[in-house]
C-alpha cells in the first residue's frame, strides 16, 4: 500500500479534537524527559485546552498537516509587525521524518508570512530535535529566556523570511 503524500490546509472547526490529539501524543515523550511529568501535564492543560485550541482555529492561525486522512501534525503561530511568532510546530512521533514538519514550515513561509521581515521562535533548552530541525531551515538562536512555568530555559531563533 502507497502513502498518500503529506498535505497542509488551514485548521477547521472540526479539526479541534485533531489538533489537540497532536499535543497528547507529542509532549509526553518530548518533553517529559526534558522537564517532568508535572511540566507537561501542566502545559497540556494550559496551552493545549480545548477553548484555547477552538480560539486559535478560529483565528486562523493554526495550519495542519494530514497524510491518509489522518492530522499529523501542526502549525500555530501569531503574527505582531512584521514579525511571525511561531508558537507550536510539532508532528506525531510516527510520522517523523515523513516531510510533515518540513511541509508545515514551509507552508508558514509561503503564506502568513510570505511579506514579513522575520520568523521568530522559541524551543525548550535540551530539546535537541527541535533545534536540529529549525538550525537545518536557517534558523539562529538570538537569546534566551525563563519558561513561563517551570521548565529548562526557551531558546528563541529566528530566521529572515525569503532567500
Amino acid at each position: 500500500m502507497t502513502r498518500e503524500p503529506v498535505t497542509v490546509r488551514p485548521a477547521r472547526p472540526d479539526d479541534v479534537d485533531a489538533v489537540r490529539d497532536v499535543g497528547a501524543r507529542t509532549w509526553p515523550p518530548t518533553y517529559t524527559p526534558i522537564a517532568g511529568a508535572d511540566y507537561v501535564r501542566t502545559g497540556l492543560e494550559q496551552w493545549w485546552s480545548h477553548d484555547r485550541t477552538v480560539q486559535a482555529i478560529a483565528s486562523g492561525r493554526v495550519l495542519v498537516a494530514e497524510r491518509d486522512g489522518a492530522v499529523i501534525g501542526m502549525a500555530a503561530y501569531t503574527v505582531q509587525g512584521d514579525v511571525l511568532d511561531l508558537w507550536r510546530l510539532y508532528v506525531v512521533p510516527e510520522a517523523h521524518g515523513s516531510g510533515a514538519g518540513h511541509a508545515l514550515l514551509e507552508a508558514v513561509l509561503a503564506g502568513p508570512a510570505r511579506d514579513l521581515r522575520v520568523v521568530r521562535l522559541a524551543h525548550m533548552d535540551g530539546n535537541t530535535v527541535a533545534r536540529a530541525f529549525y538550525e537545518r531551515h536557517g534558523f539562529v538562536e538570538t537569546h534566551r529566556s525563563a519558561d513561563e512555568i517551570g521548565g529548562p530555559d526557551n531558546v528563541w531563533m529566528e530566521r529572515p523570511v525569503g532567500p
